[in-house]
């Protein structure tokens, strides 16, 4: 049995923990007792760490899982996670009490503690903070596995089903998940999709050029080796006038930027829409019925998910391939939308759908459906590299969601290790487990939002 510290109390360490974690820092402890269960022979885990990178991506919860461990090469065995949105409630479900499952339990135990704890999220609707935790910590002890046995995550998975991975970029600018000063300064973004300024003229501008010079742009993304771009170019519309109807002129000015990039690059490109959720059924068949001859790869969130039967109708009638949502988090929701024939394609994100477990049953369900798998990341790099190694594994898996601003911008602060695009594809993760790792220096003690519970 397992038991976290409180306060400022000292802690027993284990060996492989004094070289990596800050010493003398504020501890957490769960309110209740610790859960014993059967599983005691792999790595142990003796302490997780959160932090919120507020000076970087203030939306990213980052986790880091410790174990008594070590390499083959003689370090520390910790394996990384991350999730996004409300990232101090993420933290407090880990921290206040899925740790307590967690501490001093085998960490190899993946779908053990995953069942243990989706269970139990059940009880608030399976959704929401605690699924967004559940997320991070599935991440890390994926990543932990792959470590131990010197295999990365998607071999263990079954991998691989294809020699790289086929990615597009999503046209969101430098500043849409970064700082807070640096957006109000930069783009207005308040950091909720659709909601902020597109941003100003620069480098990596997406948002902006997308809507400005989407000719550019895309001409641009073709020279940088993508082969497919998402645009928002809906969002204004819905921001200034909201999204129970849209009128014809608005919907010329929201079809304008495909109009002009296949003026420009023809079919060298493909186009796909993200709505955000923001239009009603009526607004939505609109926006549809006028993309139709612009031949979008998809449309996405055109209209919220929460109602998988106007889903289903608007699918019926929108003439365009329709991707349904990263805005589902459950088995159940997507597979109510898959018996409704309300998908053309499954679009998941790893880190809110319950993580790596979770995508790659979701990914699964689809095939039974033959409906192919779109990988969501608009966040952080974790969610990057866990959707890379679900695709690598998983054959339904057609593309995974890059942001270049981001990537070029944003993941140099948080990982040890660059992502490339060549030719519109990014190669398989060759390193074990995830395949990156997150920085050390962001987890000190000093930050206003870490946290680390440990055990006894």
């Amino acid at each position: 049995m397992s038991k976290q510290k409180s306060g400022h109390e000292g802690t027993v360490k284990t060996d492989s923990e004094s070289s990596t974690l800050p010493p003398d820092t504020p501890t957490s402890r769960a309110s209740g007792p610790t859960q014993e269960h059967a599983y005691a022979r792999g790595p142990k885990i003796t302490a997780i760490e959160t932090v919120v990178p507020d000076d970087v991506m203030p939306g990213l919860l980052l986790l880091r899982i410790h174990t008594d461990a070590g390499t083959a090469g003689g370090e520390p065995l910790i394996g990384h996670g991350e999730t996004y949105y409300i990232p101090q409630a993420a933290a407090a479900a880990i921290h206040d009490w899925m740790a307590r499952r967690l501490l001093g339990a085998d960490a190899c135990a993946i779908e053990s503690h995953w069942r243990f704890l989706y269970e139990r999220c059940t009880a608030f609707g399976g959704t929401g903070a605690e699924l967004r935790a559940l997320s991070a910590i599935d991440l890390a002890l994926w990543d932990i596995l792959g470590q131990l046995t010197g295999q990365p995550v998607w071999r263990l998975l079954g991998g691989p089903v294809r020699s790289r991975v086929p990615v597009y970029n999503s046209c969101g600018g430098p500043f849409y998940g970064g700082h807070e000063a640096e957006r109000s300064q930069i783009s207005g973004s308040i950091g909720w999709p659709g909601h902020g300024d597109p941003g100003a003229p620069g480098p990596l501008e997406d948002n902006w050029m997308s809507i400005h010079q989407p000719g550019d742009l895309a001409e641009e993304l073709l020279a940088a080796g993508y082969r497919a771009m998402k645009l928002w170019s809906f969002d204004r519309i819905y921001r200034e006038k909201g999204g129970r109807r849209i009128d014809w002129e608005d919907v010329a000015e929201g079809v304008a930027p495909f109009r002009a990039i296949r003026e420009r690059v023809g079919d060298r490109i493909e186009v796909m829409l993200d709505g955000h959720g923001f239009f009603a059924l009526p607004a939505a068949l609109r926006i549809a019925r006028a993309m139709q001859d612009v031949r979008p790869l998809w449309m996405e969130d055109v209209i919220r998910p929460d109602c998988p039967r106007t889903i289903a109708a608007f699918r019926q009638q929108a003439g365009v391939p329709i991707a349904v949502s990263e805005m589902l988090v459950t088995r159940d929701a997507y597979r109510t939308v898959l018996d409704l024939n309300g998908a053309d394609y499954v679009m998941i994100d790893p880190t809110w759908v319950g993580g790596i477990s979770e995508s790659r049953r979701i990914a699964e369900l689809s095939d039974v459906y033959n409906i192919p798998v779109l990988m969501h990341d608009c966040t952080g790099p974790l969610t990057l590299f866990a959707g890379l190694n679900v695709t690598a594994s998983v054959p339904g898996v057609c593309y995974q969601e890059t942001v270049r601003a981001h990537i070029a911008t944003l993941y140099p602060r948080l990982i040890d290790d660059e992502v490339t695009i060549d030719d519109g594809h990014i190669d398989l993760p060759a390193r074990p487990g995830l395949g990156v790792r997150l920085l050390d220096e962001l987890f000190t003690a000093d930050r206003p939002n870490y946290r680390i519970s440990r055990a006894e």
